[in-house]
């Protein structure tokens, strides 16, 4: 950077004092704050972050010097809460992303699914394609049962999130079916709950070398599966098309109940 772009020492210092004052008014709404949700604590944090921020890029600029502070990125952080103080009704946007990592099972399940349904042994019809078996089983179970027993048709788990939205009034019955996600305003997201791999590369594993795995667990049998899969090697023919590896499967859902605390992982941002 040229010497005459740097920031003079003036501004740098005005920059630090915004800090301090900053400082001051998160602390003053934090004392005086409503309730976990108070919309004053949370426009002073972002009033905060700004000013660090701006004080960071000043002081490296004029000095070369850095802060000690890991400035909160602002991408992906909730914007400011604008619905109803208190909510008379709420929606849960949930999506779940998937791949089918495992097109035989995925069909071998659809056909039993098929043929129990029809009262007889499976085989071809609505289950004998990718397309077919996944319309098959997400008519068959609920989507919260499709996440805990993935492994088992076949998929493999990509991100997910949970968003919970506040509004002043239940809608009419049929009232956003035809559009169902146009109305997600994140203005009125009261929490939400995200789920992704790139979370994991954050995690400090030193403290996991010692953990050694339960012997008597085998970690590629789920004690929960109702169903056996002994069977998939009966299967001898595969319509290779059909059953491409590629295919991404992506499950979304608005609902106007809650999820009984049940959510798609520990992970998220929230208020």
């Amino acid at each position: 950077m040229s010497d005459a772009a740097q920031p003079t020492a003036a501004e740098v210092r005005a920059a630090a004092e915004a800090v301090k004052t900053a400082l001051d008014r998160h602390l003053a709404a934090v004392e005086r704050r409503s309730g976990e949700d108070d919309p004053a604590v949370y426009e002073a944090f972002n009033e905060l972050a700004a000013a660090a921020e701006e004080y960071d890029e000043l002081l490296y600029d004029r000095y070369d010097e850095v802060t000690p502070f890991e400035i909160p990125g602002t991408d992906d952080a909730l914007p400011p809460y604008q619905g109803p103080e208190e909510a008379n009704a709420l929606s849960v946007l949930i999506r779940r992303d998937y791949a089918v990592a495992e097109p035989q099972r995925l069909l071998v399940q659809a056909q039993r699914v098929a043929g129990l349904g029809a009262g007889g042994p499976g085989g071809t019809g609505p289950a004998d394609t990718v397309h077919g078996a996944l319309g098959v089983l997400f008519g068959e179970f609920e989507p919260d049962e499709i996440a805990s027993r993935h492994k088992e048709f076949g998929l493999e788990e990509g991100d997910s999130t949970l968003w919970v939205t506040a509004a002043d009034t239940p809608a009419e019955p049929g009232e956003w079916l035809d559009a169902p996600f146009d109305e997600a305003d994140p203005h009125r997201v009261v929490c939400r709950f995200d789920v992704s791999s790139v979370f994991d590369d954050e995690l400090d594993h030193e403290g996991l070398d010692g953990l050694d795995a339960d012997p008597d667990i085998d970690p590629d049998i789920d004690p929960d599966v109702a169903v056996p899969l002994d069977e998939i090697d009966e299967i001898d023919e595969i319509d290779e098309d059909a059953a491409d590896g590629g295919i991404r499967v992506s499950e979304a859902a608005d609902e106007a109940g809650g999820t009984g605390g049940a959510g798609p992982g520990p992970r998220g941002t929230g208020r």
